[in-house]
This record gives C-alpha cells, sequence and structure tokens, in this order.
C-alpha cells in the first residue's frame, strides 16, 4: 500500500473566516470581513484573522466534514500532456534536487497533483495564484508545491527510476486527467550549491547587482557579496569573475573594477586584495582559472569594449581590442605571462583536472595599418573567430609548453569559447558560435563537446535550444551540468541544468526550481556564470567589502614562475 501524503488548500474546504461578515460553511452564517488574521491547524492551510498565526488543536473536529485534497475517482482521460512551467516533462533530476514546484498553465476551475514511485506518493490541491502570465485572461493558474522533506523520501524511492506525474484539471464541473509525464530520478547526487551574479539585463544599471549563493537541495538563497557595499552614486563600483579552486568554497576568487577596484582572492579563511595590472600585462586579471591543486591561478588580460546593434536580433556586442594569458603565483605574489602572440587575441584559460594542461581561446586578427584600433575592432567584429588551444605544464618546473591545436572552429567559420573539461579529463565542453567571444548575446550560441581522445566534436543536442546556451560549468562528480539560457523568454538568462549519459549525451534540461514556480517570470534580472560548489561560501559580504576598502598588494612580475 501506498504511503501518501496530502497537500490541501484554503481553496478545497470552501472555508472563509473573519470578523463580522465572514462566510464559514459548517455554521452557514455570513458577517461582514473586517480583519485579516491567520491560524493553522496542524498542517492544514492558512486562513484569514488579524495577522498572525496560531495552532488550535480544538477546533480539529470542526473540519472532519470538510474537503481533504483528493484525486478525483470520475474524469474524463485527455490524451494531451499539461501544459506546465517551468517545463519538467521528461526531465531527470538528481536524487537531492529540490522539489519541482510547477503551475498549470490554463484556464481551469480547480486542479490536483499526484506525484508517485514505488509505495510513496504525494498529492498536492492545486493552489490558485494570479500569476504575471495569466493576469492576460484574468484566470489564476494552479500551483503544486511538494513538501521538502516528503519530496526528498519519494526521490529516494524513485532513484534510478521515475517519478509518475498526473494532473487532475476541473472546468464546468467536469474533472480531465492529463497524460501523466515522469520525472527521472538518477542515482546520481549533486553539489548542493551553486553561485552565480544576478545581474540586470541592460547596459547602465549594473552597480545593482550581486553574487549569490543557492542550495540545490532546497530554495535557501543568499548573497555572498552585494556591489552597493562599497559603490556610492559618484563612485560606482563593478564585481565578476567569482571563480573557485577544485569546487572549494574556502579557495575563492573574484574581480573589483573601477571604485576600491582590485582582485579579492580568499583562501582557508584569509582574505587578500590584488593589484595584477603591471607595467608588462594589458590589464589587471579577467577570466580566471583556478589550478586543481596548486597556489596558481590563470587568468586572461583584455582591453575590452563594447557595442550596439540598432537592426541586429543580438544587441550588444562585447568584444576585445587585444588580449593575453597571464600566471598569478599566490604564494610569492608573482604573475607572469603564458601567451602573448602578436596577433592573437587569447582567452578563457582553463585547467585540466590533473593540472597538466591549459586549455584556452584565441583568435588570430591583424588590424589594417598594424596599429591597435578600438574602432576597427568593433567595424570588423564579425571577422574575430576564436579556437581552442592548450598549452602542457610541468608541475615539477612550473613551465608552460608550445601551445596546440584541440578544435579548429575557424574552419567551420565559427568561433568556440569557454572551453570546460569533465572532472574526469575525458570531455571538454564549449560554446559555439557564429563569431566573437562574448556569446551569451549571441541567439545562435550552442553547447558543442569535444572526445578529449579523438578530439572528435559534436553539438551537445539533448541541452540546445533556439537561443543562447553558454556559461556552463560541470558538477564535481562529472554527472551534470548548468548553463545559462535565454530559451524562455529571448531576454534573461535563467540556470539550467542536464544530465550527462555515460554516452556523452545530455538529457532534456531543467530550470533551477523555486519554491514559487513563477518565480523567474517575475525575476528581472538575469543569472550570470553559475558555478558549483561542494558548500556553501562563509564569509560575510560585510567582510569582502571591509577587504575591498583596503589598499591592494601589488603584485610583481616576473620573466617566469618558481
Amino acid at each position: 500500500m501506498r504511503k501518501q501524503h496530502i497537500y490541501n488548500n484554503p481553496k478545497a474546504f470552501n472555508f472563509q473566516f473573519s470578523i463580522f461578515n465572514f462566510q464559514f460553511s459548517i455554521f452557514n452564517f455570513q458577517l461582514p470581513k473586517v480583519f485579516n488574521f491567520q491560524f493553522s491547524i496542524f498542517n492544514l492551510p492558512k486562513f484569514s484573522i488579524f495577522n498572525f498565526q496560531f495552532s488550535i488543536l480544538g477546533l480539529f473536529l470542526l473540519l472532519t466534514a470538510c474537503q481533504r485534497a483528493q484525486v478525483p475517482t470520475q474524469y474524463t482521460q485527455s490524451d494531451a500532456l499539461p501544459s506546465i512551467y517551468p517545463d519538467y516533462i521528461g526531465v531527470t533530476v538528481p536524487v537531492n534536487i529540490a522539489p519541482l514546484a510547477f503551475q498549470y498553465v490554463g484556464q481551469v476551475d480547480d486542479a490536483v497533483a499526484r506525484f508517485s514511485a514505488a509505495d510513496e506518493q504525494i498529492v498536492c490541491q492545486g493552489e490558485a495564484q494570479n500569476t504575471r502570465s495569466s493576469a492576460a485572461t484574468n484566470k489564476p493558474h494552479f500551483q503544486f508545491k511538494p513538501d521538502i522533506d516528503d519530496w526528498h523520501t519519494l526521490c529516494q524511492a524513485a532513484k534510478g527510476k521515475a517519478i509518475q506525474v498526473e494532473v487532475y484539471t476541473q472546468k464546468a464541473g467536469q474533472w480531465t486527467r492529463t497524460k501523466p509525464f515522469n520525472i527521472y530520478v538518477a542515482a546520481d547526487s549533486i553539489d548542493p550549491y551553486i553561485s552565480y551574479r544576478l545581474i540586470s539585463p541592460s547596459y547602465v544599471t549594473y552597480e545593482e547587482l550581486t553574487i549569490n549563493q543557492r542550495c540545490l537541495e532546497n530554495y535557501q538563497e543568499g548573497v555572498i557579496y552585494d556591489n552597493m557595499l562599497c559603490g556610492d552614486e559618484v563612485n560606482g563600483q563593478c564585481i565578476n569573475c567569482h571563480n573557485y579552486q577544485a569546487y572549494n568554497p574556502e579557495h575563492f576568487q573574484f574581480h573589483a573594477r573601477q571604485k576600491n577596484g582590485g582582485t579579492l582572492i580568499a583562501y582557508d579563511g584569509k582574505l587578500t586584495k590584488v593589484n595584477l595590472k603591471t607595467d608588462s600585462t594589458i590589464s589587471a586579471g579577467v577570466y580566471p582559472a583556478w589550478h586543481p591543486f596548486l597556489k596558481l591561478i590563470a587568468y586572461s588580460t583584455n582591453t575590452t569594449m563594447q557595442s550596439f546593434h540598432t537592426t541586429d536580433l543580438n544587441k550588444i556586442e562585447v568584444l576585445d581590442s587585444q588580449s593575453d594569458l597571464i600566471a598569478y603565483d599566490l604564494e610569492h605574489n608573482e604573475v607572469t605571462t603564458v601567451d602573448n602572440e602578436p596577433n592573437e587575441f587569447e582567452i578563457f584559460p582553463h585547467w585540466s583536472p590533473d593540472g597538466k594542461w591549459l586549455y584556452y581561446c584565441s583568435a588570430h586578427f591583424e588590424y589594417e595599418n598594424d596599429t591597435i584600433s578600438t574602432s576597427e575592432a568593433i567595424k570588423r567584429s564579425k571577422e574575430i573567430k576564436y579556437n581552442i588551444y592548450r598549452k602542457s605544464f610541468d608541475l615539477t618546473t612550473h613551465q608552460f609548453g608550445p601551445r596546440e591545436l584541440v578544435f579548429d572552429a575557424v574552419a567551420l567559420d565559427k568561433s568556440a569559447t569557454l572551453p570546460r573539461v569533465s572532472p574526469d579529463g575525458k570531455r571538454l565542453l564549449f560554446t559555439l558560435g557564429g563569431w566573437g567571444c562574448f556569446h551569451i548575446w549571441h541567439r545562435d550560441a550552442d553547447l558543442w563537446t569535444i572526445d578529449l581522445a579523438t578530439l572528435q566534436a559534436q553539438p551537445l543536442t539533448g541541452a540546445n535550444s533556439d537561443n543562447v546556451e553558454s556559461y556552463h560549468s560541470w558538477s564535481s562528480n562529472g554527472k551534470w551540468i548548468i548553463f545559462s539560457s535565454r530559451r524562455t523568454d529571448g531576454v534573461f538568462t535563467r540556470p539550467f541544468i542536464a544530465y550527462i549519459q555515460p554516452n556523452g549525451n545530455a538529457s532534456k534540461p531543467f530550470e533551477l526550481p523555486s519554491a514559487d514556480p513563477d518565480y523567474h517570470r517575475q525575476l528581472m534580472k538575469s543569472y550570470n556564470i553559475p558555478e558549483f560548489m561542494r558548500g556553501p561560501v562563509n564569509i560575510k559580504p560585510q567582510d569582502f567589502a571591509a577587504a575591498l576598502k583596503k589598499d591592494a598588494q601589488q603584485a610583481t612580475y616576473v620573466q617566469k614562475l618558481r
């Protein structure tokens, strides 16, 4: 016999409570509604009375006649799948993921959902909510929000198998059972935390941004650092490029630009602010890559600019007029050049998990008069196309070898960016687009993979959409990827997670779950650079701000690493 967990909605009780004009169906009298407060009975929903909550054991008997959330026994069967948001139909999820709350998108009068696996089931009464997408019809959408503890029990029962989801809708007194769908539960877990920047998708309000962290096992979200802690109305600041060493939240870095600028590095509880700009480098460090176990970070150094399109669907272009690669030795506070070939724009370093290879991208670009010109780079931006290269790294001498071509995107008249090697060292994940290095703004950008044993490349078809996919990273066990996509509305990037099957293909991605299924339709910010973490960053935002307000430690340029 299945164990059943019931979740009710106040609507299911047909029960309203207030003072002077309230409806109470059991006693059948009415008084006018004046006050609004809440009480709860065991796990029953909240009712309005005076804006506070209390529990009354004795009233339980009064509610025995009230309707409980239950699956209808008489209904019409439909062959159509339900229209839901987020789209969790047929997705594969980790066994430790937070509940996949969703809403039925359609005009109905009532709704019930049943989640079942093995001898466990959860029955959820739909909660009627006026959402952003339901405003046009003035009819609420019904949301289903399984309890976290019961959801995790259900996922354990479905481990390696599937949760069946049945959605029942009622309209004009008639119930309909839509075609059931599965949520597949992998036996593989996922790292418990991710971090990302939350930033408005505009071009002038970038100062109002944060680096946040979110627990994937529940809905808890916290701020790692708030950009406004150091900025003001006159002197602004921008933070970017958060990165970790081997998923370790105690080995963490990010950059601050403009006011209080510098690279802030957290290492085992110690905060150090560093200035990586020297007379021998183009800029301070930009795109970072921690060595998997050495106290060493590779960076690109860039002269970066923006341009804007008036007729192109890709409204903004972010590009470089020059860029090189450097490496920073944390222990000795020394920086050296890794690659600065003439007529090459090197960018996006990334280490192999064994620490013996540094992967990166480079574009060959020759200025007409052999003089760096930002206006020429903007004018010829669609000519700038990047290949993927790598350099060997000697773990004893700390010296780099010559560059080797890994993927020739230019031969395909394409541009490859953001190489990321899987934790087992077998595959490389990257973004392929038409041109340039900032594919997060390019609608044609897709995820691709390379088999590093054969160097054969192919699109990661299961994960791609007809809009942007970029800013991807691997989970620490190599079973999952997370990436940013604009597939939902073409404007805001949202985090999507996909399971990587043993053959290297991706299962259908699922959107980051939220306690409120409509949350991402209301959030007016984009998720930028989602990264997996083994745990949370425990340093307070105020401590990061205090460290940023101090003078930076100047790095010393050297010809080679020690």
